[in-house]
């Protein structure tokens, strides 16, 4: 049974960090492209980062700049690392896992960040 665990989130003030971190088992993870997905109260779930099995990397642009993805291969664990943090990075953040000799894709339960003063 694949299972990913998302911890790190909270609340942090404007222009402070956070780092996500995504814990997944029962998945050959280095065989697994990762990301971080990201849901605000009414609107839609975005794409926030991602990274390949090689560890190509690709950010949305409303979060370049401010934000590093990474996995560690030894652990079975993708971070987030969110720098300058703005109230409107305010949203459930989960993480997200396609194998990729399946195809099949798996999501985290969540974690919810707040950026507020």
């Amino acid at each position: 049974q694949v299972q990913l665990v998302e911890s790190g989130g909270g609340l942090v003030q404007p222009g402070g960090s956070l780092r996500l971190s995504c814990a997944a088992s029962g998945i050959i993870f280095s065989d697994a492209a990762m990301a971080w997905y990201r849901q605000a109260p009414g609107k839609q779930r975005e794409l926030v980062a991602s990274i390949g099995k090689s560890g190509s990397e690709n950010y949305a642009g409303s979060v370049k700049g401010r934000c590093t993805i990474s996995r560690d291969n030894t652990k079975n664990t993708v971070y987030l690392q969110m720098n300058s943090m703005k109230p409107e990075d305010s949203a459930v953040y989960s993480c997200y896992a396609v194998s990729l000799s399946s195809m099949r894709v798996y999501w985290g339960q969540g974690t919810q960040v707040t950026v507020s003063s």
